[in-house]
């Protein structure tokens, strides 16, 4: 199936269970701080490593639950992300679910091409005249690209937003649509829903 990547086929019970071996993990580090064993360090280290990848499983899982029922091309959709996200492309990526976001989203140039990674890192290289603005992508389609989005009225002091994240959160604040968001500047991932905004990391 079409839609077939890691994200799907992991489990929530695969998910907690590594979370509860590195909940166990913690309190036997806890339990040994007061003897003068250097390893601990070495075993910080690990536990850290654990976690992030139980945290990138987490993600990808949720991400997975929130796309499935609207689109079967969230394989290509993770992959182009984790790409970009590698060669530090900007990108702005709209997925429509239950409410329609045409009238948030000024358009830019139609497509009605089918969703391919390649594609979608295409449009996103920098010397692409449509690289400057939002993806549209409605079912298993990619409807139109260099669409502008509304920004965020929030206020973040202690975060340096730029266009591209209060776009992503200023559209998720208004329909139910999820964003993805890659970073230019560090190359992080991130997505948005329901106004809030999401650090992940594809599993690579």
């Amino acid at each position: 199936m079409e839609n077939e990547y890691d994200g799907l086929s992991l489990q929530p019970e695969e998910i907690k269970r590594r979370l509860e071996d590195i909940s166990d993990g913690i309190g036997s580090l806890i339990s040994s701080l007061d003897k003068e064993q250097i390893g601990i360090l070495k075993e910080i280290k690990h536990l850290y490593k654990r976690f992030s990848t139980a945290g990138k499983m987490a993600s990808r899982y949720h991400l997975n639950r929130l796309l499935f029922p609207y689109t079967t091309k969230c394989g290509e959709i993770i992959k182009a992300v984790g790409q970009l996200s590698e060669i530090r492309k900007g990108a702005l990526i709209v997925i429509e679910r239950e409410k329609p976001v045409d009238d948030w989203i000024t358009r830019g140039t139609p497509l009605f091409a089918e969703i391919s990674s390649e594609l979608l890192d295409s449009i996103f290289h920098v010397g692409s005249p449509l690289h400057d603005g939002a993806v549209l992508i409605r079912k298993d389609t990619i409807v139109s690209a260099a669409n502008i989005l509304p920004l965020t009225k929030k206020i973040y002091p202690n975060k340096k937003l730029g266009t591209r994240h209060r776009a992503a959160i200023g559209m998720s604040e208004r329909t139910d649509a999820l964003v993805f968001v890659v970073s230019e500047e560090t190359g992080k991932e991130s997505f948005s829903f329901n106004g809030a905004l999401y650090p992940f990391q594809t599993l690579k």
